[in-house]
């Protein structure tokens, strides 16, 4: 409400900036590890059709589900760029408006639908949202 969304209803559309403004105010007020949270809730409660039945899959739907939940201009993407299925090491490439913490908790929830043991790890070789740039890199374990 604070930045401009009141009573939102599902179905609508509402300013990007807005939500970012908002997730900026969490993070002051509450860290990011609420944001983190938030982003882990995102997928709870999403149905995935039948043929999104493993981990790769998953990680790979991210993209879709923003996708249809955005649009108008460049608004980047969720993209899995590797994937060493003998060493269970994923590597992420994230362009979007989003923190860092969001887009974590996002993609460790859907890795987490198809295995329990799942960590997630900013990629510090690159660079990051956190420090100012326009994309984020993580690595996702798993066993």
């Amino acid at each position: 409400q604070n930045h401009g969304i009141s009573d939102p209803k599902p179905g609508q559309w509402y300013s990007q900036q807005a939500w970012l403004d908002s997730f900026k105010e969490i993070s002051e007020k509450y860290g990011n590890h609420t944001l983190f949270e938030i982003g882990k809730a995102i997928p709870k409660n999403a149905k995935f059709p039948p043929e999104i039945d493993n981990i790769e899959k998953a990680l790979s739907s991210i993209d879709i589900a923003y996708h249809m939940n955005h649009r108008n201009g460049d608004i980047g993407f969720y993209k899995m760029v590797e994937h060493d299925r003998i060493g269970k090491k994923i590597l992420m490439h994230c362009k979007n408006p989003y923190p860092c913490d969001f887009d974590r908790g996002i993609i460790i929830a859907m890795a987490r639908k198809f295995n329990a043991s799942v960590k997630i790890d900013l990629d510090k070789t690159k660079p990051s949202r956190k420090d100012g740039a326009d994309d984020s890199w993580y690595i996702i374990t798993y066993n």
